[in-house]
């Protein structure tokens, strides 16, 4: 509906309920009155779903008098107070109830856009999610590795050569991601997505990781439900990003995923790093700047699991996300 329409159906409501007032008291017909109050009824919706709140209500207080002072002239004389005062109150109720239609379409319509506003944000939110436990790993290995082939381009060509390797399919990795993101904009405008990845793809992320080893079983996996698939495959994102930012001198990073106890366990564990490697730096740092952990905290508790995080006792750092199992074998 066009604005400029919206916008004046406030002065039309006042102005079509001061003539119906003046018609009433000047002596107009009865059957001329009660014609302007059918005109008066659809103002007085119109007026509550469309017009400003300023605007709409002295429109709608001049509205509500003319429909229920419109009999007033014609008791004047017969009846008593109490007869008038009643046909004024009866002749209220639909007036009212107008408003109270009009109303109701605004407040559904207001809860429509917030309902919107939400959505939007919470999808901004995942996208905002999704660039963390992705895009920023697969950056932090260039900026890792780009600084290592700079230390060692002059003594050890071939360990640059490697470096600029392991720079080479991050970078992939970081635009493979970048497409999952544009394919989740896409697919919010109707279009199909790309699967996010899962725990399928956990070879591929250990084996471009630095002294990472992998220990996953295949049983394991596939008890869990979708959702924990994913978020188990963004806990270890997450986790050896962490390593690479605040140890990047741990010889050995193990990623486990097997059955226990609780149910299906995810955990990525770090050896202490070497002396000089910013070691203690990193632990300090990891117990600072929780963010990415506690956002994954709150994944991993939708998709019914827990997660911890710490200190190990041989000096490194443990993450460990469990998930419950789908059935009760594994296969």
């Amino acid at each position: 509906m066009s604005l400029d329409l919206r916008s004046s159906y406030a002065p039309l409501l006042a102005l079509a309920g001061t003539v119906g007032l003046l018609g009433g008291f000047l002596g107009a017909p009865p059957t001329w009155l009660l014609a302007w109050v059918g005109l008066l009824l659809p103002l007085l919706a119109l007026v509550a779903r469309w017009s400003p709140v300023r605007a709409g209500v002295g429109a709608a207080v001049l509205g509500v008098a003319a429909v229920a002072l419109w009999p007033v002239p014609l008791m004047w004389g017969p009846a008593s107070w109490l007869e008038v005062c009643g046909a004024a109150a009866f002749w209220a109720v639909p007036a009212l109830g107008a408003l109270a239609a009009g109303g109701h379409l605004r407040r559904q319509a207001s809860r429509m856009r917030q309902a919107v506003r939400d959505g939007r944000r919470d999808q901004q939110l995942e996208l905002a999610r999704d660039l963390h436990d992705f895009v920023a790993h697969d950056v932090s290995a260039i900026v890792v590795q780009a600084q290592a082939a700079r230390f060692v381009a002059d003594k050890d060509p071939e360990q640059a050569l490697r470096a600029l390797e392991r720079i080479e399919a991050a970078g992939l990795g970081a635009l493979a991601s970048m497409d999952r993101t544009v394919h989740a904009l896409r697919e919010a405008a109707g279009a199909r997505s790309a699967s996010v990845p899962g725990t399928s793809e956990l070879p591929g992320l250990v084996e471009r990781f630095e002294g990472g080893v992998l220990d996953a079983d295949p049983a394991a996996a596939r008890a869990l439900s979708r959702e924990a698939d994913t978020t188990a495959y963004r806990v270890a994102v997450e986790a050896l990003t962490n390593v690479r930012r605040h140890a990047p001198g741990a010889a050995v990073v193990r990623v486990r995923l097997h059955r226990a106890a609780e149910g299906i366990e995810l955990s990525v564990a770090n050896s202490a790093p070497a002396r000089g490697a910013g070691g203690l730096l990193g632990l300090g740092l990891r117990r600072r700047s929780g963010t990415g952990l506690a956002g994954l905290r709150g994944r991993v508790e939708a998709a019914g699991g827990t997660l911890r995080a710490g200190a190990s006792a041989d000096g490194g750092w443990r993450v460990c996300a469990v998930f419950p199992a789908q059935g009760r074998a594994l296969g």
